[in-house]
């Protein structure tokens, strides 16, 4: 290890406590998050079947450019 893992690490365990506050915070403001058109649910009796599909789209896209941007400045 050397000390570019420890930053590396150091990061993600900002941005991790980053999404915690925000979701401890503005949690009353983000349920429409697995509930957007085109999201799958089935529910029948006993059984559910839930696969957020544009949901996952939209967040693919978010931490795309994200990570496009810190390469661009980094």
């Amino acid at each position: 290890m050397n000390s570019d893992t420890g930053k590396f690490i150091i990061v993600i365990g900002l941005a991790v406590v980053f999404i915690g506050v925000i979701i401890y915070f503005f949690h009353d403001k983000l349920h429409w998050i697995g509930r957007l058109p085109g999201d799958i649910r089935v529910e029948k009796g006993n059984v559910r079947f839930y696969f957020p599909v544009t949901t996952l789209i939209l967040f693919s896209l978010l931490v795309s450019g994200v990570i496009a941007l810190v390469k661009k400045f980094l």
